[in-house]
């Protein structure tokens, strides 16, 4: 492996952190949105949404292989 290899575990779960934290901030605003009465946008900031949880189980089974002793 390369010098800082190390790192690439800690940066990705970082960026994961980062993507739950946005997640949760832009759900707030689709909810705040719909009591508004523009349903139909907070609908498509949700399904955007999806994308997100699609990929968080790929991501953390990567991660696991990443950090499983060699």
């Amino acid at each position: 492996m390369k010098p800082n290899s190390d790192l690439l575990p800690a940066l990705l779960f970082k960026i994961i952190e980062n993507q739950h934290t946005l997640e949760a901030a832009i759900m707030e605003l689709s909810k705040w949105v719909e009591q508004r009465s523009s349903v139909e946008v907070a609908e498509n900031v949700r399904s955007a949404l999806e994308a997100i949880d699609n990929n968080e189980e790929f991501i953390k089974i990567t991660l696991a292989v990443m950090t499983a002793p060699e």
